[in-house]
């Protein structure tokens, strides 16, 4: 008992002990307000990378005609049915839908321009994705981005894209009505991404060009075939991921497929789940077990290429903000280790002033272990209450860092946080109440190794020469 009471008063009336709870309550503010504003971006940069992107995307390589389980022969590179028959027959699948993948050269001024002018960004390379908009519609968020809001650009809410949405979300390829009459006819409808659309400033009726090149079934190129066709631009999308809204171009699958002369009309599968964060593992093992035995596909480790994660597409920049926000954790932890300084050089001073009192409590018949604790109760009060306090004013911080951001930049007139860079305009923050915790702990826990030396050594003190001690 006498050990909390002195430790408490010895606190309260040596006001220099409040410097290291300070130093405490600085660094855990920190530590929880940096890290839940970096959990927010790496939340945000999730669904923003995301894009387009469905839960997994299967693109087989068939080589050969397979045997479904019920006996059944059918030939791989055209029975995309089967495929997605066994895949929706999964209980936490909800839907899958076809798409044809292939590249081409995007021309928005004619394949004679960029002719002549090769290498003076006449052409950009872009990927043409034929989808079917029923099935697209409840596998993706494709329908989402075809009436997504658009960026605007402040301050005077100029619109970046000069391309309009569709007309029609539901028949997004349906032709533009014209008045008047047109000498030719119209070119295959087309849907691009509304960074696409800002880079070329396109228009809602243009026509444009995209070559591209062909292969006959034998891998060899095919001459044969046209490699070059007019699009006409019916609206735009936007996907809230921008490299993917400046290099991707929708087109019905069959107009595609009739464009590239593809016998097989299909490259790969998208697949949506019921829950993907609490399923995908065991999903996609399952799946990709199923349609190894069904021969849609090799097994795991034979081409892992065959079956991803929309993560899997964007596993480099996932892991570089999942790095800056460990790298910014350890950052900030050397402030806890400068607090903890702090606590261990007070202490140390703290014990050799009351090296007289230590005397007398040894001579009434206090231990060395009773000493020891005494000292190390002060630096875990000054780690509890400055953890508390820290964490208290870091959560609340985080929740309301956008608002406090708006006022501190208007107050002295500069911006702070630049809404230009980013897709969100809003400082994203996510509190998690385990990282919360971790921090607390790891506080309290430092400052007790930091106080445990000067508190080792007021334990050893021999009681004649404190008391001598003037």
């Amino acid at each position: 008992m006498f050990r909390t009471f002195l430790s408490l008063r010895y606190l309260r009336a040596r006001k220099t002990n409040w410097i290291g709870m300070a130093g405490i309550f600085v660094a855990v503010a920190a530590l929880v307000l940096i890290l839940s504003i970096m959990a927010g971006f790496l939340a945000e940069h999730r669904r923003t990378l995301r894009g387009n992107l469905a839960d997994f995307v299967i693109q087989p390589r068939y080589t050969q005609s397979v045997r479904l389980p019920n006996g059944d022969l059918i030939d791989a590179d055209h029975d995309v049915g089967a495929m997605i028959d066994l895949i929706e027959s999964h209980p936490k699948v909800v839907s899958a839908a076809p798409q044809l993948q292939w590249y081409g050269l995007f021309v928005p001024d004619g394949a004679k321009s960029a002719m002549e002018r090769p290498m003076q960004d006449a052409i950009q390379l872009v990927e043409l994705i034929g989808v079917d908009v029923e099935a697209e519609t409840g596998t993706s968020d494709f329908a989402e981005s075809l009436t997504r809001e658009y960026s605007p650009k402040p301050p005077d809410g100029r619109i970046y894209s000069s391309v309009e949405r569709v007309d029609d979300a539901e028949d997004p390829f349906a032709p533009l009505e014209r008045s008047g009459r047109r000498t030719s006819r119209p070119g295959r409808p087309i849907i691009v991404g509304e960074q696409l659309a800002y880079l070329w400033s396109l228009r809602k009726g243009q026509e444009v060009s995209i070559i591209t090149a062909t292969f006959d079934d034998g891998g060899s190129l095919n001459e044969d075939a046209p490699a070059n066709s007019r699009f006409e631009i019916v609206g735009s999308f936007r996907s809230k991921d921008n490299e993917m809204d400046q290099r991707r171009v929708y087109m019905d699958r069959a107009e595609l497929r009739d464009f590239l002369q593809d016998s097989r009309g299909w490259s790969a599968v998208i697949v949506k789940l019921e829950d993907y964060e609490r399923d995908k593992l065991q999903v996609r093992e399952e799946l990709w077990t199923q349609l190894n035995e069904a021969g849609f596909l090799g097994a795991p480790g034979d081409n892992p290429n065959e079956f991803r994660t929309w993560e899997d597409f964007r596993a480099t920049l996932l892991a570089a903000i999942e790095n800056e926000k460990s790298l910014m954790g350890i950052m900030l932890s050397l402030v806890l280790v400068v607090a903890g300084f702090t606590v261990f050089a007070l202490l140390s001073m703290m014990v050799t002033e009351k090296r007289r009192d230590i005397g007398i409590l040894t001579a009434l018949g206090a231990t060395s272990w009773g000493v020891m604790v005494l000292f190390l109760l002060i630096g875990l009060w000054e780690a509890v209450i400055g953890s508390a306090l820290g964490a208290a004013v870091g959560v609340l911080g985080a929740m309301k860092i956008d608002a406090i951001e708006r006022w501190l930049s208007s107050t002295f007139g500069f911006q702070i946080f630049n809404r230009d860079i980013y897709l969100f305009d809003h400082i994203p923050s996510e509190v998690m109440p385990i990282e919360v915790a971790k921090i607390v702990l790891g506080a309290v826990v430092s400052t007790l190794i930091f106080a445990a030396i000067p508190a080792w050594r007021a334990s050893r003190l021999d009681p004649v020469d404190a008391l001598r001690h003037e």
